[in-house]
């Protein structure tokens, strides 16, 4: 089957976000990439657990570095960075098919040099505290595919 809707973890830290990211991408019709480093092992018990009886069918594409995945990005659709610095607010996107939906680190986002080389696919989360930096990774990543859902249909 082919997917249109694509999330990406780059370098996720937390077994707990990548199986529940995993769990979201299954019930959104969505593809799970994950770019290498991962802070994990993939064969953990826990992400096994927070993907619950799911996780095999999530069949994750793993990457080794984020060159490796950048080459293929252009096939697989358009790209949208999500980041605190995001210059429109991911409900003011119109996401076309296909759409790859990119995330960075639990602890420190993606990289700014990343950010930098495309400046207009940057999107943001919005938040009303200014105290709070991000929201959880696997929070985040239910938000966006669900709003690109949300838009596309349930076809």
């Amino acid at each position: 089957m082919t997917r249109e809707l694509h999330v990406v973890l780059v370098e996720p830290e937390i077994h707990w976000n990548t199986g529940n990211a995993g769990r979201t991408c299954l019930a959104a019709g969505a593809r799970l990439h994950l770019v290498q480093p991962l802070g994990f092992s993939l064969d953990d018990k826990n992400v096994r657990r927070a993907g619950l009886d799911y996780w095999p069918r999530v069949q994750p594409r793993v990457w080794e570095s984020w060159a490796a995945f950048e080459a293929a990005l252009p096939a697989l659709g358009t790209p949208f960075f999500f980041t605190a610095r995001g210059r429109r607010r991911f409900q003011e996107v119109i996401f076309p098919r296909p759409s790859v939906l990119i995330f960075g680190r639990e602890s420190v986002g993606l990289d700014q040099a990343l950010l930098d080389r495309h400046p207009d696919a940057t999107v943001a989360i919005p938040m009303r505290d200014p105290e709070v930096r991000s929201l959880n990774l696997s929070t985040s990543v239910a938000l966006a595919a669900y709003e690109v859902r949300r838009q596309w249909g349930w076809d």
